[in-house]
């Protein structure tokens, strides 16, 4: 038996079909043109019709994937927290210890952020706020490695036991909220940012720089 290992294997073709490249194509230009419609109009004032124009699609063809502009603005923070997760999963593997992590992530994630959103920030109308997308398959993906990348280093610092369940949570929503501010700011900081937020959450207000 172990001499079929030794038998050159068929060759099998395993690239996509015809048709699963042209829904992959149509999904992309989909997400591509909302990203810069969302840029330009600002994501209020942005309609299905807008998007499906800048993709040069039918808007039956459309609909097949989307049934809304949120549905669409949902499938772009899936993909981005798709690509995000290498990152996050980059600054895991390095952490030392809780603080090396926390302090890797959120500037991962600002840095990620400033860099997605530098069309929607030059361009969307004054004062607009972003919209947080609902819960995606791949957002819940990158709490799980928050989580995770928690366990492993609070085991290596030999912390005392917490909810991780609650401790995730309260990171991500620093995090989120203010990397949201930061996007307001001139010039970016996101240095700046990353540092308050992991500062506020290791110490508490009595952490934080004095203005």
């Amino acid at each position: 038996m172990s001499n079929i290992a030794y038998f050159p294997k068929p060759h099998v073709d395993q690239r996509p079909g015809k048709r699963e490249r042209t829904k992959t194509a149509n999904r992309q230009a989909i997400l591509d043109a909302a990203r810069e419609v969302f840029g330009e109009l600002g994501y209020d004032a942005a309609t299905v019709r807008d998007i499906i124009r800048r993709t040069g699609l039918a808007s039956g063809t459309f609909y097949n994937y989307y049934k809304s502009k949120e549905e669409v603005f949902d499938a772009l923070a899936d993909d981005g927290a798709r690509r995000f997760r290498p990152l996050l999963r980059e600054q895991s593997e390095k952490a030392t210890d809780f603080e090396s992590f926390l302090r890797g992530a959120i500037l991962a994630y600002f840095n990620f952020v400033a860099t997605e959103q530098e069309s929607w920030r030059v361009n969307r109308p004054a004062g607009e706020q972003i919209p947080h997308a609902r819960a995606t398959p791949e957002m819940a993906a990158v709490f799980d490695e928050v989580r995770e990348a928690f366990a492993k280093v609070l085991e290596h610092d030999h912390a005392p036991k917490v909810d991780l369940d609650y401790l995730t949570s309260a990171c991500i929503a620093v995090a989120r909220e203010i990397g949201d501010k930061m996007l307001d700011r001139r010039p970016v900081d996101t240095e700046g940012a990353a540092d308050f937020a992991a500062k506020l959450i290791l110490g508490g207000v009595a952490a934080l720089p004095q203005l």
